[in-house]
This record gives structure tokens, C-alpha cells and sequence, in this order.
């Protein structure tokens, strides 16, 4: 398909709504080990990313364990799809307990080459509101890649941070965090699947789940900041 032809999915929106269910958040804690907030406190960094999921049924979804191409977003048959990274600004905080609403909107569409074949960006703006304000505003960064060898690194230096904090997901984590965001991609908890047939060498930790232990490590460093943005880009599979 042409630039041309995936520009016409720029613009697009459609809206979800879901109640910040206690219940929910709960399941969510224990994946994590923290305890719960109480009804009506603030919803910590990133748990929005376990709402608002569509409930597709398995005979909708691809080999992958993806939602079948289409829809909302760009179809882009025989690609991989990944979470490759995004921004985001809290302007106040989500409220356990609460309805909520999220606006997406496709904003920008972009078709680049590289070394492992063509790849296809998608940006999507969600707006996240409750009570009728906006609580979070967010683009998601999305890329569809050609089927190819797993990269295993970065090609890029670690850089010495001010602090830093060693987590080991294993793989019960990997799973639960499936099950609270209603993620059905395999390469997270079918062995199998993701060394036979995406070439992995084990499973794959989640780039959101990656997003917000990090967000935790830096809240956790620094417990009298206040938190305004969020920037973070995948750079290789973990």
C-alpha cells in the first residue's frame, strides 16, 4: 500500500469508555507487588494502559494473538507489530473507581526503509478524560516491520544514569501483565511461538510493562517530585 493510501487513515478517531473498575486495579497491584489505592485515590503512572481494551474474540485476532489488521488502524498485511515507544503529559490524575473516556486519533502515518526491510510508523494521540477534563494526553508510537531476525542490540551505549534499580520479570509476570491489559500477543508468554516461529530467544518483555518499571524506579527515587511527562522509545527487544 502507498503513503498515499495510509494517509487516508490520518485523522481518524473513535472513543472508549470503562470504568477505573477497583476490582481491575487490584489484579493489577499484585502483578506488580503494591498495594491497592483506595477508591477515588489517584491511579499510579501507566495502570491507564490496562483500561479501555476492546474485548476481541479469538477468531478475531491473527496468528500473532494481535487484533486482525484494519479497523482503527492501517491494515499492514505480513508486518510484525510493535510498541515502539511514545510521550506523555499527566495533567491530573485518573481516579480509581471513576468512568473515564479516551479519544484516539491517528495524527501522523509514515513509511520508512532500513536494513531490516520497509517499516511503517503510526502515530496516535489518546486523550484520557474523567469528569469531563483531560487527565492524559498521550502519542503512541507504532511500528509494523517486515518479518526479519530479532535485533539483538541496540547499537547504542547504555548511558550511566543518577540511580538505577534491577528488576527480572519472570515469566508469571510477563503473563499476568498480559491478562490485566487483555494483551493477547504471543511472543509474551508462548515459548514456542516465539522461539520457533519469531526467532526469539525466549519471551518477550512487553515495551509498556518495560515504560512503566521505569516510570516506578523513578518515582520511587524521587518521591517528592512532581510528575508532568513521560518520554520513552524501545530500542531493542528485552
Amino acid at each position: 500500500m502507498s503513503d498515499s493510501a495510509f494517509s487516508a487513515w490520518i485523522g481518524r478517531s473513535e472513543e472508549a469508555h470503562d470504568q477505573l473498575s477497583r476490582n481491575l486495579v487490584k489484579r493489577i497491584a499484585a502483578t506488580f507487588g503494591e498495594a491497592t489505592p483506595a477508591h477515588g485515590e489517584a491511579l499510579p503512572p501507566l495502570w491507564h494502559w490496562a483500561f479501555f481494551q476492546e474485548p476481541v474474540a479469538e477468531n478475531g485476532l491473527g496468528e500473532d494473538g494481535h487484533p486482525a489488521r484494519g479497523g482503527f488502524l492501517p491494515p499492514a498485511d505480513n508486518r510484525n507489530r510493535m510498541w515502539a515507544g511514545g510521550r506523555i503529559e499527566f495533567i491530573q490524575p485518573l481516579r480509581v473507581g471513576g468512568e473515564a473516556s479516551r479519544i484516539s486519533t491517528i495524527k501522523h502515518i509514515e513509511e520508512k526503509h532500513g536494513r531490516t526491510g520497509a517499516l511503517l510508523f503510526v502515530t496516535v494521540q489518546h486523550d484520557y478524560l474523567q469528569d469531563g477534563q483531560l487527565a492524559i494526553r498521550e502519542e503512541q508510537d507504532i511500528v509494523y516491520r517486515e518479518p526479519s531476525p530479532p535485533k539483538a542490540s541496540s547499537g547504542e551505549p547504555l548511558v550511566a544514569g543518577d540511580w538505577r534499580e534491577a528488576v527480572t520479570p519472570s515469566s508469571t509476570l510477563l503473563f499476568r501483565y498480559s491478562a490485566v491489559t487483555f494483551n493477547g500477543h504471543r511472543i509474551h508468554y508462548d515459548w514456542p511461538y516465539v522461539t520457533e516461529t519469531e526467532g526469539y530467544s525466549g519471551l518477550v518483555v512487553h515495551g509498556p510493562l518495560i515504560a512503566t518499571l521505569n516510570l516506578r524506579a523513578f518515582c520511587r527515587a524521587n518521591p517528592q517530585a512532581r510528575l508532568r511527562s513521560f518520554a520513552y522509545r524501545g530500542m531493542r527487544p528485552l
